[in-house]
This record gives structure tokens, sequence and C-alpha cells, in this order.
């Protein structure tokens, strides 16, 4: 037997490898863009925004209600909607065990949140995707909730906010799903009808049948910097034409030089900027407080 066989472990040896084991998991966060290793706490304090090249990362519903209203105005609606399996879908897993998972994920019974709330006093309808629920995609709760924040918004005639963050329509639905598409755009016309803004908030992605609907039929259309924002994503498009896109197509800001949003807004900056749009847009339509 070799000499070192009854060699030790050096002792800080040991002590490194015990300490490094018990650092908590999550506590930093790379940036995708610039590579700054960053503190989660900072980045959450931050909105979820890169505070050395202002990268977006993606953020889940709870934050987003949270920056877009008043604390303790949001009240939310239809809570306990929960999807079904209609056509029995199965694929590499059963749908209905796809759905509870992403349940137990994200703590939420679909990938859409509504409700209403109030963003410096003054009051609206909010619904927010959370692409963290099988990629925000849209079936037939998620098109339903869509329709009662339009239909809400009508009835009190407040504005409806949508914040997007899609993969588009919910294949395990199928046809099911894709009837939301026109169902929530035939709402959006009753809006523009009534005088009741509707303004789409395009985040990061913003892509299928919820970019081919009510995400871009909006009053006025914002979108954080850089989202990718399309129907085909740029992969599929380039196996399809068989050639290169031009660089940065589908982002935030190749869209708003083609015309196909309107404002390009960062994330801190975006109550700000929906509440004085709400305001101008639905001053004389809406029924705001007598003491605005």
């Amino acid at each position: 037997m070799p000499w070192f066989d009854d060699l030790k472990t050096p002792r800080i040896r040991t002590q490194v490898s015990q300490r490094t084991s018990k650092v908590p998991e999550g506590l930093w966060v790379k940036c995708t863009r610039c590579g700054e290793i960053l503190q989660s706490k900072v980045l959450k304090d931050n909105l979820q925004t890169c505070p050395e090249c202002s990268f977006h990362f993606r953020m889940s519903a709870a934050e987003r209600i949270a920056s877009l209203s008043d604390e303790g105005t949001f009240e939310e609606l239809s809570e306990d909607w929960v999807s079904t399996d209609p056509l029995e879908f199965n694929d590499m897993k059963a749908y209905k065990d796809r759905l509870r998972s992403a349940v137990d994920n994200t703590g939420l019974r679909d990938a859409f949140v509504l409700g209403k709330a109030k963003l410096q006093n003054l009051p609206y309808y909010l619904g927010v995707f959370e692409f963290k629920f099988m990629g925000g995609s849209m079936g037939i709760v998620v098109g339903e909730k869509v329709a009662q924040l339009f239909e809400s918004a009508l009835q009190d005639r407040l504005p409806a906010v949508t914040i997007s963050a899609s993969g588009g329509a919910r294949m395990q639905e199928g046809i099911l799903s894709l009837m939301q598409m026109a169902k929530t755009a035939a709402l959006v016309s009753r809006l523009r009808a009534e005088g009741i803004p509707y303004i789409s908030v395009l985040t990061d992605p913003t892509t299928g049948g919820v970019a081919a609907s009510f995400a871009m039929l909006g009053d006025l259309i914002l979108a954080e910097p850089g989202a990718l924002i399309g129907f085909a994503g740029p992969r599929v498009i380039e196996q399809t034409i068989r050639q290169s896109l031009p660089p940065g197509f589908q982002r935030s800001e190749f869209l708003l030089k083609h015309g196909f949003v309107d404002r390009i807004v960062s994330r801190k900056d975006l109550a700000q900027e929906l509440r004085q749009w709400m305001w101008r847009l639905g001053r004389q339509t809406c029924s705001f407080p007598a003491d605005f």
C-alpha cells in the first residue's frame, strides 16, 4: 500500500467543502446580456432589471401586479377557474399531469391573473400572464379570463390593461383554445366602440395566438425593451423561408421602427406611463372618481 493512502484530507479543504455546501441556492443571478453577477435581492428591488445594462429579466405575475397597483388595492376575480382536459390530450405527458405540475410550481390555477386595481389612486382593470404556467399559453380558461377583463371594463367604464407574456394558444386544447382569439378580439372592438381605453403591454415573449389577437389590438401598444414579439418564432421563420433574418428581428426596437408598437417603455417607468395614458385616453369616456 502506498504511504500516501493513509494521509487524511487537509482540514482546510474539509472546512471549505462544508461551508460551500451550506450556501443557499438562488442568492446570485448572472445577467444574460452583460454577464454581471447580481444579488437576487438587488435584482428584485430593481424590478428584475439589471442595474448595469438595464436588461429586463422575466417577471412573475405577482411581481407585475405589485409594481402596477397601489398596495392592497388589487382585487382578484375568478381565481377559482381551472382548466380541464376536454380533448383527453396525451403526448409525452398527459395534459392533466402538466396542469397539475404547473399549479404546483406556480401556486396559480392558470396562466392569467385578472382583477380590479388602483394605480396612483386611478381605478382600472388589470390582467397579467404568468409565463411559468405552461409558457403563458392561452387555453379556454385564459381566454375566458381575458374576456371577463374586457367585459368588466365595459360594465364599469374603466380602462383595461393586459401584460402579455405568452407562447400563444395552448395546443392541448386544440380548436377550443383558438376560438378564444376571435372572442377576445371581438370584445376589444366593443371597448373601442364605447370609447373605453385598452392598453396592451408586450413583454418577453409575446407570440402565437396571443400576439395574433388581443395583444396587438390595443388603443395604445407598449413594449418592454428587447422583448421578443411576433407570431412564429425566428427559428421557425428562418427554417421556412430558408433565409437569414435581419439583426434584431421581432424585438421591440425592430417593431417600433416598423410601426407595430407605439412606444418602448422601461419597466421602472411603466407604472407612471400607464397612469398618464389611462387618464388621457379615458378622461372623457370613463367613470373615474369625481376628484380626478
